[in-house]
C-alpha cells in the first residue's frame, strides 16, 4: 500500500463507535490509541470483572488480547476491507484483582490477507499480566461505514 496518513477525524469516530458498541461499552474498554501497526486498549477493573476467587476473570484478559491485537492490524486495510480474528494464543502471566489494564498491539506482519499480530496486558504497576498473538483475515467489502475517510 502507498504511504498513506490515517485521518484524526475518522480515528476519533472509530475510538467513538468502539467505545458505544455493545460489547466493548459492557466490558468498559476503550481504544486509547491507534495508528498503523499499534493500539493501545485501557479499561478501568470493576467488580463485574472478577471471577468467584477475586481476580480478574481470564476472558477480560483474553478480550483484551483479542480487542488489541485486531485494531493493530486494521489500518493496514483498504478502506473497504474489514478484519477478523483467525486465531488466538494466549499466555495468563500474573493475577490481577483491581486498578486499570492497558493492552498494547503491534502488527508484526501486515499482509494484503493475512496478518500477524502480537498484544501484552499491564497492570496499573507496569507488570506484564497477559501476552497473546494473533492471525488476522482481511474480509473485503467488509469496511466500518463512518461516513468519513480514513486516509488524508
Amino acid at each position: 500500500m502507498a504511504a498513506m496518513t490515517p485521518n484524526p477525524a475518522y480515528i476519533q469516530a472509530l475510538q467513538e463507535q468502539v467505545r458505544s458498541a455493545p460489547y466493548p461499552h459492557l466490558i468498559g474498554m476503550r481504544i486509547a490509541a491507534l495508528e498503523f501497526d499499534s493500539c493501545r486498549i485501557e479499561m478501568e477493573l470493576g467488580e463485574r470483572h472478577l471471577q468467584p476467587f477475586g481476580i480478574v476473570h481470564g476472558g477480560v484478559l483474553a478480550t483484551l488480547i483479542d480487542t488489541a491485537t485486531f485494531w493493530a492490524g486494521f489500518l493496514r486495510l483498504p478502506e473497504d476491507a474489514g478484519l477478523v480474528n483467525v486465531d488466538l494464543k494466549l499466555n495468563y502471566l500474573k493475577s490481577v484483582t483491581k486498578g486499570g489494564l492497558r493492552a498494547e498491539g503491534r502488527c508484526l506482519r501486515a499482509g494484503r490477507q493475512i496478518s500477524y499480530t502480537e498484544a501484552s496486558v499491564f497492570d496499573d504497576a507496569g507488570e506484564l499480566v497477559a501476552h497473546g498473538t494473533s492471525t488476522l483475515m482481511a474480509l473485503p467489502g467488509k469496511g466500518l461505514q463512518l461516513g468519513i475517510s480514513k486516509f488524508l
